[in-house]
Order: C-alpha cells, then structure tokens, then sequence
C-alpha cells in the first residue's frame, strides 16, 4: 500500500501518477474517481521522457486521508497504472499555463503591459482591440494576475491546471 502523507492545512492535495501510454487510461481514471464521488479540480497528461509512460496529475481540494487512502489504493489497482503517490506540497514544484484575452483600445495597453511585464508574463497576440496574454507560475501567481486584471474585459480565459515534479532525486 502507498502511504499517504496529507497536508490537512494546504488548500489542495496533488496526486502523481505513472500509467502505461494507452487509448482510454485517462477517461478510466477519471472515471474512477468519479464513481467514487472524488472532486477533480484539475487534471493534466503527458507523455513522459520514458516510452510508452504518461505522467498524469490531479489535484484535488480533498484533505480526508481515508477519502485519499481509498482513492489511491482503487486508482493503484489498474493494471496501467505502475505509480501512484501524493506529491509533497513543500517539497514540490507546481506550475500552471494560463492564456487570457483582453478587450483592450490603446489608451488601456500601456497599462495593462505594466502588469504583464509585473507578472513577467508575454503578450503572445496583439490587434487592435484585443490582446491575449501568456503568463506561467504557480497557481497563486496566476490568481494574483487575474485579480489584477479583472478591471478590465475579460474575453477569454484559458487554464492548464497544475502539474508538479519533486525536488532532488529520489532516494
């Protein structure tokens, strides 16, 4: 059995798991967890540096170890799913992509760049009514920007959900 390390004081938990790169894993995990009643905040795939691995990652605002207990042992029971663990809050990295376009005219750009340039994120697309925003960062940097900018028309908002990787190696 996986041990389960909860942060009952951290506004999310993030589960991290390896399964093998086949049609259908991603629609029957998420199932799972589904059928079991388990919220999904965010979720995100991809294949990983090792062939025929996909890396998946859920977080969840889940704090009840025995909810996390349950979930990760029926989840570990897939016969595509060869790892399987909580990520440790503190000793993670966590990022997020986030696209979001703005109605803007030219007497609003200067100072909406300001806050882009504040945020060290990109103006990927610019006309002259609108512009789209690139902006990478931990999920509390994203939401800080979006605060930031919510004085404004919004058009559009685009967001990858988390994904994380620990520090150091593995022991």
């Amino acid at each position: 059995m996986t041990e389960i390390k909860v942060n009952k004081d951290a506004p999310r938990q993030v589960v991290r798991m390896l399964v093998d790169n086949q049609p259908n894993v991603l629609a029957r995990i998420s199932s799972l967890f589904g059928r079991r009643n388990f919220n999904i905040s965010t979720i995100t795939a991809s294949e990983t540096h090792i062939p025929g691995l996909t890396r998946i990652t859920v977080v969840t605002g889940e704090t009840d170890e025995n909810v996390l207990h349950q979930i990760i042992a029926q989840t570990e029971k897939l016969e595509v799913v060869r790892e399987i663990y909580l990520l440790d809050m503190k000793n993670s990295v966590y990022r997020e992509l986030l696209l979001v376009k703005i109605r803007t005219d030219k007497n609003e750009r200067s100072a909406l760049h300001e806050i882009v340039d504040i945020y060290r994120g990109k103006i990927i697309d610019l006309s002259k009514n609108s512009m789209i925003v690139e902006l990478t960062g931990s999920p509390e940097k994203l939401d800080g920007f979006m605060n930031m900018v919510s004085c404004y028309d919004i058009i559009e908002v685009c967001r990858t959900g988390i994904t994380g990787i620990e520090r150091g190696l593995a022991e």
